[in-house]
């Protein structure tokens, strides 16, 4: 996969983030949705940081729900863990702005748009 740099200016400030396509494709869809390049990057970043820890085990992390409400969720992606319950349409939520995950709280597939993540621990 081929990497794209992205770079902000502000008051001769330059910060530059080496990322991979996928995570230009998430920045731009969250900046265009959030109205902040900022924003568009700092989530693509902790969208990574989910996808990485969920596909090793169990990860820990917040996001807002439709309602507004804060969801609290402990999920994976990790094929031993969810393969029960996976059925494989081949679809990926990632064509749909969305991540999606296996509650292991609930014990379902639940998917967030990219800009309503709020932290991961």
């Amino acid at each position: 996969m081929k990497n794209n740099v992205i770079t902000t200016t502000c008051k001769m400030m330059s910060n530059v983030a080496i990322v991979n396509e996928m995570t230009a494709v998430r920045a731009n869809v969250i900046a265009n949705r959030t109205n902040s390049l900022t924003i568009g990057i700092a989530k693509s970043a902790m969208i990574n940081e989910l996808k990485s820890k969920m596909k090793n085990g169990v990860a820990h992390f917040f996001y807002c729900k439709k309602d507004g409400s804060l969801r609290e969720a402990f999920g994976t992606i990790n094929a031993a863990l969810a393969e029960a319950t996976t059925t494989g349409t081949g679809i990926s939520r990632e064509n749909y702005a969305t991540c999606a995950y296996y509650d292991c709280q609930v014990g379902g597939w639940r998917s967030f748009r990219w800009e309503t993540l709020v932290q991961v621990l």
